[in-house]
């Protein structure tokens, strides 16, 4: 597939490593521009573009950037990706810690995918946000091996949501599927399941015991 990775952080750069590997045709995009991706480049055969060409005739696009960043991401960024584009978003709400306080989503009340989702104007399948980086390397496992993880993943679109949970499972992991954007708020930051490495029964036992109310720590 044709993957387009915005963001070149942790996760954007072992997403990289993982999916260059699989054999997948991968172009990486930063804020600070293609030569600063060249190390990686050379070491993945990912092609580093610049962030407005990232999604060029993509099939999947990767959104992991900072929240507080996704505003600031070029506009019409979508609109030469192939038809039936899928764009995971793997951002979480630190306000605290490096985003400030962002009143779309505390004001009201939304989801971070679905206040994601309006600035990008695309729907997102929510994936990847509890996973730690360095597990992408070192901890996927072949399907059936008692000890691969499950990852969960939200989106309202029934085949997007197909889409990247193949993609997961090729990469190596299990997924359980948790629902809409609306119930993303399940894998948000400080719910059961959030950095959980654990398998389909006790990821599927985490989601469901989460609560709607956002921790103290992950408020403005």
């Amino acid at each position: 597939m044709k993957i387009g990775i915005i963001g070149a952080g942790n996760i954007g750069g072992n997403l990289t490593r993982r999916l260059t590997a699989l054999g997948h045709d991968v172009s990486v995009a930063n804020s600070r521009g293609p030569h600063t991706l060249r190390e990686l480049a050379d070491e993945t055969g990912a092609t580093p573009v610049r962030a407005e060409e990232a999604a060029r005739g993509v099939e999947i696009a990767v959104v992991t950037v900072p929240l507080k960043a996704v505003p600031d991401l070029p506009s019409g960024l979508f609109d030469e990706a192939a038809e039936g584009l899928v764009v995971i978003d793997t951002g979480n709400y630190y306000p605290r810690r490096r985003d400030g306080r962002i009143p779309g989503i505390e004001d009201e009340d939304l989801t971070e995918s679905r206040w994601t989702e309006r600035q990008i104007g695309h729907p997102v399948v929510k994936a990847f946000n509890g996973t730690y980086a360095q597990d992408l390397l070192d901890r996927h496992r072949p399907a059936g091996d008692p000890e691969r993880m499950a990852l969960p993943v939200a989106g309202d679109d029934e085949a997007a949501k197909r889409t990247v949970r193949d993609l997961i499972e090729e990469l190596g992991f299990d997924t359980v599927d948790a629902g809409g954007i609306d119930d993303s708020w399940r894998q948000q930051p400080g719910t059961p399941v959030y950095g959980l490495r654990a398998g389909v029964d006790a990821v599927t036992r985490a989601l469901a015991e989460a609560s709607p109310e956002r921790p103290e720590e992950f408020r403005g």
